[in-house]
């Protein structure tokens, strides 16, 4: 992962040179104030050389929205064209940065019937995501607090990512009867060994050294610091990715991992999470279990065994194609895997799941299958299955954007 962000980095330098953009910024004020556009949902705050899309759902941890996607499609284009920005930044209201799509919303949307409301949700999301993964301009996203889900898909694709003392990253689908998307596939599976497998089937929580550690983010700062990194970037007037790395690195903070990080249990997750199928996983993680009595081995198998196994299956086996796989054929692929898990043959995992999880709250959902082994191949082939004829696969612009990794 560190050396695919850093092929990013270069590649959007020469894109940068290339436009002719290096030394002919303008700078604005230091520091315009903050306000909102149409939808109070993302907020914009204008900097030196810079722009910050805020966003703005603090007490629903700032969930996505079909609104949220569209009007940062908007942001993003504009500010990409427009040459007195030189990078753009994203960050969070309130205790996270972003917990993934509104799934209760996209519940009521499945459980209604209203098929081509979802569709814009997922088109709209998966469009940012591949937009943001091609911008050519610097992104820096702060991830402070609650990052999970579509929050991952909205920033890692980006140039830098700052974790913080805060930060709870982890991709929890499994546990409402779907899969990790917005580019999850991609992102995970290019992690050291098998750690994307673990991350995706158990739904582990990362915290902030760990996601420094696997490369999932860039750069560290203590929450309490942020207002100097927010501070420094805000005279910052630059598009030079090697500028704003050293400002971060300059203005963060060292971070090492401790005595219970995940690095410490790398050589145990790739025995585990290397083998084929999802059974022999949860065998050779029982096995471990039993040796080595450590409470996170315990707790692995323990969410295994919590989780849909239709989504187990399904998620396993979108991770392990993610690995072959370019940025925007993962989202193709994952659009089509998402349509496919809310159409009528398998919504019931998905509706159950946000049920028990998010709105009974009663953490019992009713798996069906209920084990691993009713789950069929038939079964899981028929989430990568090619949409119907009236139903259009996701189209992104591949000739004119292209992905840098």
């Amino acid at each position: 992962m560190p050396r695919l962000a850093a092929a990013a980095v270069a590649r959007r330098a020469g894109e940068a040179l290339r436009r002719g953009a290096l030394g002919g910024l303008r700078p604005l004020s230091s520091l315009q104030p903050s306000h909102a556009a149409s939808s109070d949902e993302v907020l914009v705050e204008g900097k030196a050389s810079a722009r910050c899309a805020v966003l703005n759902r603090p007490g629903y941890l700032n969930a996505l929205t079909t609104t949220m996607g569209s009007r940062l499609n908007k942001f993003y284009e504009s500010w990409e064209d427009n040459p007195d920005i030189g990078f753009v930044m994203m960050k969070g209201s309130g205790r996270a940065f972003c917990a993934g799509g509104d799934v209760v919303r996209l519940r009521e949307l499945v459980c209604e019937g209203k098929m081509e409301e979802c569709q814009d949700f997922f088109k709209t999301l998966y469009m940012f995501i591949y937009f943001l993964g091609t911008y050519l301009k610097p992104h820096v996203a702060i991830l402070d607090g609650v990052t999970m889900g579509g929050g991952g898909g909205v920033s890692i694709p980006g140039t830098f990512r700052i974790a913080t003392d805060r930060t709870v990253f982890a991709t929890p689908e499994v546990h409402i009867g779907f899969h990790p998307d917005a580019a999850a596939s991609f992102y995970l599976s290019h992690l050291t060994g098998h750690v994307g497998e673990y991350v995706a089937l158990t739904g582990e929580k990362l915290n902030g050294t760990d996601m420094i550690a696997l490369g999932l983010a860039t750069h560290y700062s203590m929450s309490e610091h942020l207002d100097l990194v927010d501070d420094r970037l805000a005279n910052l007037v630059t598009d030079d990715p090697s500028v704003i790395d050293s400002s971060l690195a300059q203005y963060g903070d060292m971070v090492y991992p401790d005595k219970n990080g995940i690095v410490h249990r790398l050589e145990v997750i790739d025995k585990c999470f290397s083998h084929d199928t999802v059974e022999e996983i949860v065998d050779a993680l029982e096995s471990e279990a039993a040796r080595l009595n450590e409470e996170w081995c315990t707790l692995a198998l323990k969410r295994l065994k919590e989780a849909s196994p239709l989504a187990l299956k399904v998620s396993l086996q979108s991770i392990r194609e993610g690995r072959y796989q370019t940025l925007d054929e993962c989202l193709v692929r994952e659009y089509r895997m998402s349509m496919n898990g809310i159409s009528k043959q398998f919504s019931h995992e998905f509706c159950e799941g946000v049920r028990a999880r998010l709105v009974d709250k009663d953490l019992a959902p009713k798996w069906d299958p209920p084990a691993l082994e009713y789950v069929t191949n038939d079964m899981v082939d028929a989430y990568f299955a090619p949409l119907g004829e009236f139903e259009a696969e996701l189209k992104l612009p591949t000739e004119t954007r292209e992905a840098f990794v």
